[in-house]
């Protein structure tokens, strides 16, 4: 079982710094609490342990799988999951799905194990061969964040992504972008595919073509990024904005424009969805798409408790505004 020491050595915190985040004994700076959840979540720290409601005769625990990776979104998402939970005195336990199906589908029998009251999932590609049948077998209450499945009658929480990447690409062709270039994230998730259908909405609208050697895979990481913006870069007339589909592919698509010595905005508009914390300290500012994270995170466990409470409740699907972040690196003043 992971410790608080462990934590706190990841986190680069001291283990009492660590206690008073998990047990919301004394407010802690918003920084370093976001250091240590993404501690907790790295290393699939039990939240207020779990032995100890059992040894109370009760397990008001709940689990929730979802890839660790260091984009501030999910710790941002966490963060709104931990504090809904403790509101309604639930415990927390964290595994680490790696966005793959398999290793998925073992952490949330892992989870199963330990009895939990219900679960909240961010589905990894491929989750519904593996993971869905597990809880299938396994009747418990869940909710599926981020990645909305259309096709399940199941409780579902996310954000707007298709209309929230069409107005962003709308702005774009608006100050006469007519190439625009789209580095996508992993294929297989709904997340991906409701921005690539924002990315094609707003192309339709204003009844451009879609360039297919305009829409580079990402992977959704860093050094996706800067692979897909290596590629965009090297088509015989290559784009003259791109959007980015998450913040990860971001960064690396920067880095690639300032190793070739490209300028943001002056040579090459950029917009990319996920804001973070930093995004306007960059040179330029990065127009970008802000979801209310936490709003999500609180929102799938008020869902949760609702299925807890009354297992034949009908499903919903809450899908949450996002808002553009309107910076200079689209090429235009951010009061445009």
């Amino acid at each position: 079982m992971v410790t608080m020491t462990e934590v706190a050595r990841s986190a680069g915190v001291s283990v009492s710094t660590v206690s008073h985040v998990v047990n919301g004994t004394r407010l802690v700076a918003a920084a370093t609490r976001e250091k240590v959840l993404h501690a907790m979540l790295l290393l699939g720290y039990e939240h207020r342990p779990i032995a100890r409601s059992l040894a109370a005769g009760s397990n008001q625990t709940i689990g929730l799988a979802l890839t660790a990776a260091s984009n501030p979104y999910w710790v941002d998402l966490v963060q709104g999951i931990d504090g809904e939970a403790t509101r309604a005195g639930l415990n927390l336990l964290i595994v680490d799905t790696r966005d793959d199906a398999r290793h998925e589908a073992a952490a949330v029998a892992n989870l199963l194990a330990h009895h939990i009251e219900g679960l909240v999932i961010a589905p990894a590609d491929g989750w519904r061969d593996l993971t869905l049948p597990l809880l299938r077998d396994h009747p418990v209450p869940y909710v599926i964040v981020d990645r909305i499945d259309p096709d399940l009658r199941a409780d579902q929480v996310g954000v707007e992504n298709e209309a929230s990447t069409a107005a962003v690409i709308d702005h774009l062709i608006s100050v006469g972008h007519t190439r625009i270039g789209m580095i996508a994230g992993i294929a297989g998730l709904a997340t991906s595919a409701e921005r690539l259908r924002g990315f094609r909405l707003a192309h339709h609208r204003a009844d451009l073509p879609v360039d297919p050697d305009l829409i580079v895979d990402g992977a959704s990481t860093s050094e996706g990024g800067r692979r897909a913006a290596l590629a965009l870069l090297d088509l015989a007339e290559p784009p003259t904005a791109i959007f980015a589909a998450n913040n990860d592919m971001t960064i690396g698509a920067m880095a690639t424009f300032k190793a070739a010595g490209i300028k943001v905005p002056r040579d090459l508009a950029m917009v990319h969805f996920d804001d973070f914390a930093w995004a306007d300290l960059f040179s330029p500012g990065m127009t970008a798409i802000a979801q209310p994270s936490a709003a999500i995170g609180a929102r799938a466990v008020q869902l949760l408790l609702r299925r807890m409470t009354d297992s034949e409740a009908p499903p919903q699907t809450v899908r949450l505004p996002a808002e553009i972040m309107h910076r200079d690196s689209c090429g235009c003043p951010p009061a445009a």
